[in-house]
């Protein structure tokens, strides 16, 4: 096991049994340690989880999957601290290192899991997406990652944090890889995208990003007009962004403090700084305010599966810019985060999938362009998504 990119925990060896057949056959796989491994203890990037923990005596659905499908098991990864923030920094176990952009953060909370594929110690990597902890790295670390459908892998024998906003979802260089993975975990779509769907682009969001920002994703379509054609500009925020960023935060919030909040007090958690702040936040939301967000939630739901209909997909940057630099303080890694919650809330608060492609570039570092789809349709969109990635080769 690889310790210089510091993705994998070193727990101690257990053997982990997979098929020696299969359509994932040879692929190695490493697994964020929220995910519960039989052999191995779930740490979930925090010291007194490890304690807690014990030794596993069964895999999460969504791990035991891949390893009948073939996938030889190389280690569990690194997450940020309860899976709450989205930087890649752990207070107490470091930061993984950033495969394709070493002097910037990996992203998180499924750090771990992208610096093992960004560094080709994995070729793919299980990980988990509440407020983005797969697509932000996705974007980050150049590589492909999806959040699904919110449902429709297992989260059994997973660490929650909000559980109307977790997700599992996967990491893969390789678009063939990604769609074999897609096979094993989706199931069939309830919702078929056309060959060509109906291209969509998010106007509004893409006004709150940098001028920079906007000229290198509307190159980007530019080069995908033969697949795309001319994507007709959407508004996608029925409501205000700020009123979707605290309707997340709000329920995101309270939904973490009901997970993890008796543990926290009952033990006296030492939580790193960002992390420690958004708990003390969280213990102060009420059911009030997370029912008076939730209706907000509801009704922007109802909206944007409308605006996606049962063929559409949505274009939009993963993320507001390219990772920031490992040297940038907490308070501006904070900014960046706030910024980012606007943009992915979209897929978080109306379940629907979003997979980040490698597809973009600023200042020499990696950059995703989003794809946004009906409820149900995450293995079409894997497959029009791969047209795309195959058009930039």
């Amino acid at each position: 096991m690889s310790t210089a990119a510091h993705c994998f925990v070193p727990y101690p060896d257990a053997p982990v049994a997979s098929s020696p057949d299969g359509p994932l056959a040879g692929l190695r796989l490493a697994v964020k340690d929220i995910f519960d491994v039989a052999g191995y203890p779930t740490g979930c990037g925090n010291p007194h989880m490890l304690a807690m923990s014990g030794i596993k005596t069964r895999s999460a659905p969504a791990v035991q999957a891949l390893l009948d499908a073939g996938a030889r098991f190389v280690g569990k990864v690194h997450t940020d601290e309860l899976a709450f923030s989205m930087n890649g920094r752990n207070a107490h176990f470091g930061t993984p290192r950033n495969g394709a952009a070493p002097d910037r953060i990996p992203g998180g909370s499924s750090s771990g899991s992208a610096a093992a594929v960004s560094n080709d110690l994995a070729d793919i990597a299980l990980g988990t997406d509440t407020g983005g902890s797969v697509r932000t790295p996705a974007s980050h670390c150049g590589l492909i990652g999806l959040r699904p459908t919110h449902g429709r892998i297992s989260l059994a024998d997973v660490m929650p944090l909000s559980p109307t906003f977790d997700t599992c979802g996967w990491f893969a260089r390789d678009p063939g890889v990604f769609a074999r993975v897609g096979e094993v975990l989706l199931g069939e779509d309830s919702v078929v995208l056309p060959e060509n769907p109906r291209a969509m682009v998010a106007a509004d969001v893409l006004a709150l990003l940098a001028p920079r920002v906007q000229a290198v994703f509307c190159a980007t379509l530019d080069r995908f007009a033969g697949v795309l054609g001319t994507p007709q500009p959407v508004k996608t925020a029925s409501v205000s962004f700020e009123a979707l960023f605290w309707a997340f935060r709000f329920i995101q919030g309270y939904q973490a403090w009901q997970s993890h909040g008796e543990h926290i007090r009952r033990h006296d958690f030492q939580l790193g700084p960002g992390v420690a702040e958004r708990f003390a936040w969280s213990a102060t939301v009420t059911p009030q305010q997370m029912q008076q967000h939730s209706a907000v939630r509801w009704s922007f739901r109802d909206d944007f599966a409308r605006l996606l209909g049962a063929d559409g997909v949505l274009l939009l940057p993963t993320v507001p810019d390219i990772a920031p630099r490992l040297i940038d303080p907490e308070p501006a890694l904070e900014d960046y985060r706030n910024q980012a919650v606007r943009m992915l809330c979209l897929a978080g608060l109306s379940g629907l999938p979003q997979i980040s492609l490698p597809l973009m570039r600023l200042d020499d570092a990696p950059f995703g362009l989003s794809l946004i789809g009906p409820p149900g349709s995450d293995r079409s969109l894997v497959r029009f998504a791969a047209r795309l990635m195959h058009e930039c080769a």
